[in-house]
């Protein structure tokens, strides 16, 4: 748990994270899952999210990994470049705790899963968590 001194503990993924969650079939190409990112403005998709825990999540750093193996997008599936396991956080934790799961598992995104109804309620990201990251508390100057 956070420390009840910390600004972060008294902000929920609920308040912070974007809804819905964008999902796709793990068996449908990187090239449409690219298209979906460009068409919704997202970062990322979850693949075989109809229950928890998803297959995986396909993100702009595991098209960058696609584009470098020089792997051609239209013949290569979101299963066979997606990141796997999918880390998850709830509804009801803290931005600092979820803040503290990116960083231990060194990633950017992190599905929010509902445990009472088994689904995906939304994403939360490193972007979502810096929007209340208190600056003035470590950079008094930047406030005056």
């Amino acid at each position: 748990m956070m420390d009840s001194d910390d600004p972060l503990a008294d902000v929920f993924v609920a308040n912070v994270m974007t809804e819905p969650v964008e999902t796709i079939d793990p068996e449908a190409s990187a090239a449409t899952a690219a298209e979906r990112l460009i068409e919704s403005d997202i970062g990322s998709i979850l693949a075989g999210a109809e229950s928890l825990p998803p297959d995986g999540i396909l993100t702009e750093s595991d098209f960058v990994r696609l584009a470098a193996e020089g792997r051609d997008p239209t013949a290569t599936t979101v299963e066979e470049c997606m990141s796997s396991p999918v880390i998850t956080v709830r509804p009801s934790d803290s931005i600092g705790e979820a803040a503290g799961t990116m960083a231990d598992r060194n990633v950017k995104k992190l599905p929010v899963a509902e445990p009472q109804t088994d689904g995906l309620v939304g994403i939360v990201t490193t972007t979502d968590v810096a929007r209340y990251v208190p600056i003035h508390e470590f950079h008094p100057e930047e406030t005056e």
